[in-house]
């Protein structure tokens, strides 16, 4: 085996510190969410369904800033309209297999039944995890060098 030039290990500890970010960043934006869903109900009057559009669209877009400055700096240069789109799909894509990976557990695990705040946790690694490698791999593109 060839002795290793530290690429490998610079390029693992770089993905690391990027789901970290990833990580963090999204921990903030449920915070937004849920600020943002309460006062579209509170003081915008919307319903909880328009609302939750609202709120979604506000955490996805502050997500996919502090994503653009803090996760992946070096995709910054990219078209920021195209970008947020990209984002957006991702998002929506992940969205899909947080709650697909939810309802198969709680339909085929007796103990996730019971206590289906395993489904959703296990629905929400799932989804961060297509998150992470959508917006690595497609809308933060730039960012994997």
């Amino acid at each position: 085996m060839a002795p290793s030039d530290g690429r490998e290990t610079r390029g693992r500890f770089r993905i690391e510190q990027q789901l970290l970010r990833f990580a963090a960043i999204g921990t903030l934006a449920f915070a937004v969410d849920t600020a943002t869903l309460y006062f579209a109900r509170g003081v915008l009057g919307l319903d909880l369904y328009v609302g939750r559009v609202v709120s979604f669209l506000v955490a996805a877009t502050f997500t996919w800033a502090m994503n653009r400055r803090f996760t992946f700096p070096e995709a910054r240069d990219a078209a920021k309209a195209r970008q947020w789109l990209q984002f957006l799909m991702a998002n929506g894509v992940g969205g899909l297999v947080n709650y697909g990976v939810y309802a198969l557990l709680v339909a085929s695990v007796t103990l996730v039944a019971a206590h289906p705040v395993l489904g959703v946790a296990a629905g929400s690694l799932a989804g961060m995890s297509f998150n992470f490698a959508a917006s690595r791999g497609w809308v933060f593109r730039r960012a994997r060098k």
